[in-house]
C-alpha cells in the first residue's frame, strides 16, 4: 500500500504518527495512526505494515469503500461525528461543506505542516503540528478563503483520536468561589461537549477534557487530555462514533458572523494542546508544567512572597493604616506589597470610577508616592490592582465617551457587579487605557499588576458582529505592549478569581488568582485542580484571616498556611490585628516557604491517593528525586479510629530517604494538634517502602495540616 508521506516524532516517552494514506477516491488522506506511548524506532516498512493492519473493511449498509478518520474529518466523506471545519458563503453556492484533498506534508524536525485544499468550496487549510521535548502536542489550523466571495467561519476544530481503551471522561466545572470541580462519566457513544460562553475562560471552564482507562487516578491509568489556549469562548468535547472512532476535539467558539474572510484572507486558530500519559493525571500535568516553564515569559527566580490589601482594608484607603500594614508585612518576611482596589478617582465603593485610572487626590493628596516610598524603604517592591477592560457607567470616561462601552443593542447589557465592558477594539478606547497604564508605570516604580476582569461579556458586539474574538485579541495585544515597554513587569491574571485560566493568557502573565475564596477547605480542591493545567509556582495561594471572607468558616493557621505553602505564597489578612504569636508563626511559615520555593518552581507536582478519603496529600518532588516536600491535610472527620498508612508518591524506589516533619509550631505551638510524629530525621526508609508500604500518620483533627520534608541519604 503506497504511503505518500509520514510524520513520526517521539519525545519524553510519547510519540505521534501521522501518514498520508491512500483514500477511497484515489487521493491521500492525512491520518493520525497513533498518539500515545512511544512506539520505538519505526521504519517506512513498519509504518506501511501498520497502515495495512489498520485499513477498515467496509461493513454492510455503509459506504461501499471504507474511509479513514482524517486529521480534519468531514461529513462529505461519510464521517458521522462533528466535522473539523464548518462555515458558509455569504452567497448561496452548491458546495457548502468542504472536503479537502491534494494533501501535502512537510517536516521540520519535531514539527510538520499538513496542507490541503478544496477548490470547489474555495478553501485551503494548513495544519501545524509540534511535539515538544516534554511530550506536549501543539496544533493550530489556518483556514484561507481561496474563493471569490466572503466566507463566514463557523468553526475550525482540532480533532485527535484516543485509544479505544479510553472508557471514562473527566472534565471540570464550577462557579465563582468554587472553581475547578471535577466530574466523571463513562465514555459512551455520542458527543459529550463543554461549551464556555462567558466572553472569558469562565469559572466553570474545564481546562482539560480528559479521556482515559476506567478508574484512572492521580498516579494511575492511561489518559489523553486536550486544552484550547484561548481566553475567550471555547468548546471541548469527547466523541465516540457508532463506527467505533474515539476522539477528543476542541476549538474556539465563534459567534455568527464573528469571523468573515474576504477573498484571500485567512484565519488562524488558537493553539490547542494535546497531552498523553500512562501515569495518570499527574503525568499529564508534569508534561504541561515542564513545557510551560520553557516559555519566554515564564517566571524566573524566586517568587516573591506578597501581601495583598483587599481583605485587610477593602476600600478604606488610609496612608497610616496601609503603612502600618506594610510594616507588619515586612516584619514577617513579605517581599511585595500589593495595593488593591480603591486607589483611583471616585472609587470609594464598587459602583463608580472604573475607567478613570488616575490616583484619587482626595485620598492620596501626594499621589501614591508616600506609600510606594515607604514600601520600598521596608525592603519590599510595590504592586497595584487594575481592571483595565471594565468601566462603571458612573465614571468620567463613560460620561465623555459613552460610545466606548461594548454593547450589542441600543440599551446597555445587564450590569454585573455594577460594571460594563470597555470596547478594546475601538482604537481610541484602546489607546486611552494603554496610555493610562503606561502613565502609571512611568510615574511609580511598580513591579507587579494584579489584572482583574470582574464580569462575563453578555450581549456584546463591535461593528455589528459578536465581539468576544476581537476583544480577546485586543487584550493579548495590550498585555504584549505593556511587557514590551516594561519587560520586568509581572502580571497576575485575575477574573473575579479563577475566571480566566488558560494557556493563552498564561503565555503573557506570570501568576493566576485561582479563586476569590481563600477558605483553605475550598482551596484544597480548587488549587489541586487548577494545577492540572498550571504549574504550582504560578498559582496564587494566600494565607487568609482566621475567618474566611467568602464562607464564614474559621480555620487554624496550620491549615490556612499549609494549604498555601506549595504555591506562590501571599498574605490576605490584616496582620496589624493578628496576635504577636500568630505573626511569629506566619514568619515561620514564610521562612519555610522560602526554603522550599526553589523546589516548588522546579520540581514535579504529585498528588497522593490516601486510602482514607478524609486526607489530601500534595507534594513536590525534585526532578532528580533527591528531595521532596509534602503537605498532608485533613479535610473531614476520618471513618477510621486508627489512621491508615500513607504512601509518599514520586520517590526513587532504589534510594533511601530521611523523613522529618517541618510543620511550624508542631510539638508545642498552636498550629499542630499533636507533637511532631517524625522527630528529627530519625526515620530513614527506602523509597520503595515509602511509596508502596507507606508510613503511619498521626491522628489529625479535621481541617488541619502537617508538612513533611524528605531528603535522599546514603544507604
Amino acid at each position: 500500500m503506497e504511503i505518500l508521506e509520514t510524520f513520526y516524532v517521539r519525545s519524553a516517552g510519547a510519540s505521534f504518527l501521522l501518514a498520508l494514506c491512500p483514500g477511497a477516491s484515489g487521493g491521500h488522506v492525512p491520518v493520525v495512526l497513533h498518539w500515545g506511548a512511544d512506539l520505538g524506532d519505526l521504519g517506512d516498512a513498519d509504518v506501511a505494515a501498520l497502515v495495512e493492519a489498520r485499513v477498515l473493511r467496509a461493513p454492510h449498509s455503509a459506504l461501499d469503500d471504507a474511509r479513514w478518520l482524517s486529521l480534519l474529518p468531514d461529513n462529505v466523506s461519510g464521517f458521522t461525528g462533528t466535522p473539523a471545519v464548518e462555515g458558509l458563503r455569504s452567497e448561496a453556492t452548491p458546495t457548502w461543506a468542504p472536503r479537502f484533498g491534494g494533501w501535502t506534508l512537510t517536516r521540520d524536525g519535531s514539527a510538520a505542516r499538513v496542507a490541503g485544499h478544496d477548490d470547489e468550496a474555495g478553501l485551503a487549510v494548513d495544519v501545524e503540528l509540534r511535539l515538544t521535548p516534554e511530550g506536549v502536542l501543539r496544533s493550530r489550523t489556518t483556514l484561507r478563503n481561496t474563493g471569490r466571495t466572503p466566507y463566514q467561519v463557523g468553526a475550525v476544530r482540532t480533532v485527535l483520536p484516543v485509544g479505544p481503551e479510553a472508557g471514562e471522561v473527566l472534565d471540570l466545572t464550577g462557579r465563582w468561589t468554587r472553581e475547578r470541580a471535577p466530574q466523571r462519566r463513562p465514555f459512551g457513544q455520542g458527543t459529550w461537549q463543554r461549551a464556555g460562553r462567558h466572553g472569558r475562560t469562565g469559572h466553570d471552564a474545564t481546562l482539560l477534557v480528559v479521556a482515559g482507562t476506567p478508574g484512572f487516578g492521580n498516579r494511575t491509568g492511561t489518559v489523553w487530555g486536550l486544552h484550547v489556549g484561548w481566553s475567550g469562548d471555547t468548546v471541548h468535547y469527547a466523541e465516540r462514533t457508532a463506527e467505533g472512532e474515539s476522539l477528543l476535539g476542541a476549538h474556539e467558539l465563534l459567534g455568527p458572523g464573528e469571523v468573515v474572510l474576504a477573498a484571500g484572507e485567512e484565519h488562524t486558530t488558537p493553539w490547542t494542546y494535546g497531552v498523553w500519559s500512562d501515569a495518570g493525571l499527574d503525568g499529564l500535568s508534569d508534561r504541561l508544567h515542564a513545557w510551560q516553564r520553557t516559555r519566554p515569559l515564564a517566571p524566573r527566580g524566586p517568587r516573591k512572597v506578597l501581601v495583598n490589601t483587599w481583605e485587610a482594608v477593602y476600600f478604606d484607603h488610609d496612608l497610616d493604616r496601609l503603612t502600618a500594614l506594610a510594616d507588619a508585612a515586612a516584619e514577617v518576611g513579605v517581599e511585595r506589597f500589593v495595593l488593591d482596589d480603591g486607589w483611583f478617582r471616585g472609587r470609594r465603593h464598587d459602583r463608580a470610577g472604573l475607567g478613570d485610572w488616575t490616583v484619587d487626590t482626595d485620598v492620596w493628596p501626594d499621589g501614591l508616592h508616600p506609600l510606594v516610598d515607604h514600601v520600598h524603604a521596608r525592603g519590599m517592591d510595590f504592586g497595584l490592582w487594575v481592571e483595565p477592560e471594565m468601566v462603571n457607567v458612573d465614571s468620567d470616561l463613560v460620561r465623555a465617551h459613552p460610545d466606548w462601552v461594548l454593547r450589542g443593542r441600543h440599551d446597555l447589557p445587564p450590569e454585573w457587579r455594577f460594571q460594563q465592558v470597555l470596547d478594546l477594539q475601538h482604537p481610541d478606547a484602546y489607546a486611552h487605557v494603554r496610555d493610562a497604564l503606561l502613565g502609571l508605570l512611568a510615574t511609580y516604580d511598580i513591579a507587579f499588576l494584579k489584572w482583574d476582569h470582574n464580569r462575563d461579556l453578555i450581549d456584546v458586539a463591535h461593528a455589528g458582529r459578536p465581539a468576544v474574538h476581537g476583544q480577546t485579541e485586543a487584550l493579548y495585544r495590550l498585555l504584549a505592549e505593556l511587557r514590551d515597554q516594561h519587560p520586568e513587569l509581572e502580571i497576575e491574571t485575575c477574573a473575579s478569581g479563577g475566571g480566566r485560566v488558560d494557556l493563552g493568557v498564561l503565555g503573557l502573565t506570570q501568576r493566576i488568582w485561582p479563586s476569590d475564596t481563600i477558605d483553605a477547605l475550598e482551596r484544597q480542591e480548587i488549587q489541586r485542580w487548577t494545577s492540572l493545567l498550571a504549574p504550582l509556582e504560578t498559582i496564587g495561594a494566600h494565607i487568609g484571616s482566621p475567618t474566611a471572607h467568602t464562607t464564614g468558616r474559621t480555620h487554624g493557621l496550620d491549615f490556612r498556611a499549609g494549604t498555601a505553602l506549595l504555591g506562590h505564597l501571599g498574605i490576605e489578612w490584616d496582620l496589624t490585628r493578628a496576635t504577636p504569636e500568630d505573626r511569629a508563626l506566619v514568619a515561620s511559615w514564610i521562612a519555610l516557604h522560602k526554603e522550599v520555593r526553589p523546589l516548588v518552581a522546579s520540581g514535579v507536582a504529585v498528588h497522593g491517593e490516601p486510602a482514607d478519603p478524609s486526607l489530601r496529600l500534595t507534594g513536590v518532588v525534585a526532578a532528580d528525586r533527591s528531595e521532596a516536600v509534602f503537605v498532608l491535610a485533613s479535610v473531614a472527620t476520618s471513618a477510621y479510629q486508627t489512621p491508615v498508612p500513607l504512601a509518599l508518591p514520586g520517590l526513587d524506589h532504589d534510594r533511601a530517604y530521611a523523613v522529618s516533619e517541618v510543620t511550624p509550631g508542631a510539638g508545642g505551638g498552636s498550629t499542630a494538634e499533636t507533637a511532631s510524629w517524625v522527630a528529627g530525621e530519625g526515620l530513614v526508609l527506602p523509597g520503595s517502602v515509602l511509596a508502596r508500604a507507606g508510613i503511619r500518620v498521626p491522628v489529625m483533627r479535621p481541617e488541619t495540616a502537617r508538612v513533611l520534608r524528605v531528603r535522599a541519604v546514603p544507604r
